[in-house]
């Protein structure tokens, strides 16, 4: 059982992006094992300018709120895109599909909800035009 607290500062948690050849679209750091999360989950996530994530995905159980953090751009949620800027919170639900795309300023954003192990789906080649 983790301490009273973990403090970790989420650029130093490992990229997972360049693991899966995705380096050239986003980074993503998955903080939950360095932060020894019990039930939560949280990520940092950054899309590179005019970039569209590597793949949309969407989970059976977990509801997510993403946080703009910096950049701006848009979000597809099943079929509606939504425009979103710095300090834009999205709250998405679980089965709902998500997939960010960043403008010209690129898109910097926290990803936090329940954690649910083996939960996510994803869901290559979804957003395409």
């Amino acid at each position: 059982m983790p301490g009273s607290y973990t403090r970790r500062k989420l650029t130093d948690v490992e990229d997972s992006a360049p693991r899966f050849g995705f380096s050239e679209m986003q980074e993503a750091r998955f903080a939950n094992d360095d932060l020894e999360l019990e039930s939560t989950g949280i990520s940092h996530l950054r899309v590179k300018p005019g970039r569209r994530q590597a793949f949309a995905h969407r989970h059976e159980n977990a509801e997510e709120v993403y946080v703009i953090l910096a950049g701006s751009g848009r979000v597809k949620i099943d079929d509606e895109v939504v425009d979103v800027e710095a300090l834009d919170a999205i709250r998405v639900a679980p089965r709902a599909v998500r997939q960010f795309e960043a403008g010209y300023d690129g898109l910097e954003m926290i990803a936090v909800g329940a954690r649910h192990e083996r939960d996510g789906e994803t869901i290559m080649g979804w957003w395409t035009d």
